[in-house]
């Protein structure tokens, strides 16, 4: 799986003395990086050879291939032409793997995204549209659960970030699962083991506004350090939504394969989250040195916590820790193995280092003490907040 660093995603060749530059400008993680149009290359004044290396190097990353990047890019071919190669030139001539070959030629990956290819990062504005409020001020959104959801407001984005969001809207026939979402709760084995309930109201915002937590790696830029050196003092959760709205995901373990795919994909929309103006935020309920240099920023380039008394995890299961066993959690549960499927497709490394019973969750919490917004319970092993959900909240929620 392709590291979200960017002096891993440059390799060796014509991009790398471009490092200093591209942090000049503001091109400091991957995703922002691969969305960089053809205007904002002309003003660093890159050659042909550089805008051709970034999009090979765009390609592979979305390929999970970039071991492949120097080699392809010093052959001075453009992407079109290595896609034109046969099979057999391109395992002679770069050493590539048949299982890579085929995933190189099909165009299309688990990981990729392409409606971020035309996405210019802009300045987040206003969007005129409305968010229900519960009893910390978004009421109800589970009241609209059959229906299909639409963001009615008048956007003042350029036509790029438009579009981009006009495909993440929720298409018709797709059945919204409300403020508190999660997995189908099906029977496993055979119905002879039931699935764990979930509960079916937002946490109480008084319940998350005092979590305290340490911050264990800051927002991924170019050439930082990977670690925060000196241990941090313990702050407020609240500090973390004050200026801005924030996503919150709940990593069970981030040693899982399904935890690491989960947020590699949310992590790879960062643009669309910027130009909404809403943080990102991973939160963590056990500290593994080892495990925190392994996860970020390979997996999530921004912001770790270290939530000590697992607050989050026990505000997601209502007031206590949800948790599932391997045999009846995974063995015997179809959803879970498709949910596990889905991510090795992905070519994710993992380990089985750390407690990995304790399931997590996502939070989209509103600016200042606006409240919960939304709140995605990993119900099955390996569960994601649907990104189309995520998406329409975070628009909603700049009127407020």
């Amino acid at each position: 799986m392709a590291s979200f660093s960017v002096e891993d995603f440059v390799g060796n060749g014509v991009l790398k003395h471009l490092l200093p530059m591209l942090l000049e400008d503001g091109w400091d993680d991957v995703p922002t990086l691969k969305i960089m149009n053809s205007e904002a290359k002309d003003a660093m004044n890159m050659t042909q050879q550089q805008k051709d290396a970034l999009e090979i190097r765009s390609y592979l990353h979305d390929h999970a291939l970039l071991q492949y990047g120097d080699k392809l890019e010093a052959s001075g071919k453009c992407l079109p032409e290595l896609l034109n190669l046969s099979p057999g030139d391109l395992s002679s001539q770069f050493g590539m793997k048949r299982g890579h070959l085929a995933r190189f030629m099909d165009r299309t990956s688990a990981c990729a995204d392409p409606l971020l290819k035309s996405y210019a990062p802009l300045t987040a504005r206003k969007m005129n549209s409305r968010v229900s409020l519960n009893n910390s001020k978004f009421k109800s959104y589970a009241s609209v659960s059959s229906k299909k959801m639409q963001t009615s407001s008048s956007m003042n984005y350029d036509k790029p970030l438009e579009q981009s969001l006009a495909d993440f809207k929720i298409k018709d026939g797709y059945i919204f699962k409300g403020i508190v979402a999660a997995g189908p709760a099906e029977p496993r084995a055979c119905g002879c083991v039931q699935p764990p309930p979930v509960v079916d109201s937002v946490a109480p915002y008084s319940v998350v506004e005092n979590i305290s937590v340490q911050k264990l790696t800051p927002e991924y830029k170019i050439g930082m350090e990977r670690l925060v050196k000196t241990k941090t003092p313990p702050m407020k959760a609240s500090e973390l939504w004050r200026d801005k709205p924030a996503v919150i995901l709940c990593i069970r373990r981030p040693g899982c394969i399904m935890c690491r795919a989960e947020a590699h994909q949310l992590y790879a929309k960062k643009p669309i989250f910027d130009a909404l103006g809403i943080r990102l935020v991973a939160v963590l309920h056990e500290h593994i040195e080892s495990e925190v240099k392994d996860f970020w920023p390979r997996y999530w380039g921004g912001v770790v916590l270290f939530d000590r008394n697992m607050e989050f995890f026990k505000a997601l299961g209502g007031g206590h820790l949800l948790k599932d066993k391997f045999i009846s959690g995974f063995v015997f549960n179809p959803r879970a193995i498709a949910n596990y499927k889905r991510a090795k497709a992905m070519e994710i490394e993992q380990n089985f280092k750390g407690e990995g019973e304790i399931k997590g969750g996502l939070f989209i919490v509103g600016r200042e003490k606006s409240g919960i917004a939304y709140q995605f319970i990993e119900r099955n092993f390996g569960d994601w907040a649907p990104v189309a959900e995520v998406i329409d909240i975070c628009s909603k929620l700049q009127s407020q």
